[in-house]
């Protein structure tokens, strides 16, 4: 395949509308799980060549329950992916995380009911090790981008729990004060099905939650517009973007390591060499390394 890149990023199809981003080229690619979201922006960016993908299309036409999961963790892997980071629109649970505040979490709750998580199955069993579901030195290097950044009205929140729910519909107010009492930081609808794959990959993963609003158990809810949020998205997006451009260079120039590059080592209980050709075949890219 003549398209490679190492880092990947998934977020909003406005990302990849930097003017510093360079040879661009878009990929149409298929997978053993059907095509991805939308054909992946491959361009250069601080001298190495990076992946975007849309998350939900970029015409935003995919419910987060509709999301091809597999198919774009895997696009993602065939490109030569090593270090995944995700762009994420969120709403607050904690008074301190205001809007256009940026999150870097270090952890998940799952709260989805209709997600297929995980390549393995028709006779592969894998359990991937997930205790610390992001990679440290990967969310390490996004988290001193930001704040080297300076970004006006921007607060970096290090560390925190996303709680990934279900969706379309937002939190019922007693949902969301059910996960302010667990302490999580962020509620968002798509990141822990990507970390799950990431992982399950063996690419390094890590989620800039982008915060839009307080979530509905804010006593000041009511006061927020659509308008309001629209602007907040915009902004972000614009902050984003020069995270990403920070975060690129950063990588570039000292990739580190991360225990993700290896998750499978130990993590696949069937003997390979009793298992269904047909599966062995499916998840070839994944398991060519231990085959």
């Amino acid at each position: 395949m003549t398209q490679q890149a190492s880092i990947g990023i998934i977020g909003g199809s406005g990302l990849y509308q930097m003017q510093a981003l360079t040879d661009i080229s878009e990929v149409r690619l298929d997978t053993p799980f059907g095509p991805p979201s939308d054909a992946i922006i491959v361009g250069t960016l601080e001298g190495t060549r990076v992946a975007f993908l849309a998350r939900h299309g970029r015409n935003h036409t995919l419910m987060p329950s509709e999301l091809p999961f597999r198919a774009n963790i895997h696009a993602m892997k065939q490109l030569g992916v090593r270090y995944l980071i995700s762009a994420s629109a969120v709403g607050s649970l904690k008074e301190a995380v205001k809007p256009l505040d940026m999150v870097v979490p270090d952890q998940f709750i799952d709260r989805t009911k209709n997600r297929v998580s995980t390549f393995f199955g028709e006779g592969i069993v894998a359990h991937i090790g997930f205790g610390d579901p992001v990679c440290p030195a990967l969310a390490g290097v996004l988290a001193d981008a930001i704040a080297s950044l300076e970004l006006p009205e921007v607060t970096l929140h290090q560390g925190g729990t996303y709680v990934c729910m279900e969706g379309p519909a937002f939190s019922t107010r007693a949902e969301s004060h059910l996960y302010r009492s667990w302490g999580a930081a962020v509620v968002g609808m798509t990141n822990l099905p990507e970390a799950k794959l990431a992982r399950e990959a063996e690419i390094a993963y890590a989620t800039m939650a982008l915060v839009t609003d307080y979530d509905c158990w804010h006593d000041g809810h009511d006061s927020v517009t659509v308008e309001m949020v629209i602007g907040n998205l915009k902004k972000n997006a614009a902050n984003a973007q020069q995270v990403i451009q920070e975060t690129v260079r950063r990588l570039a120039a000292n990739p580190p390591e991360s225990e993700a590059h290896s998750a499978l080592k130990f993590a696949v209980i069937t003997p390979l060499a009793k298992a269904p050709e047909a599966t062995k075949t499916k998840l070839s890219l994944l398991l060519q390394k231990y085959l």
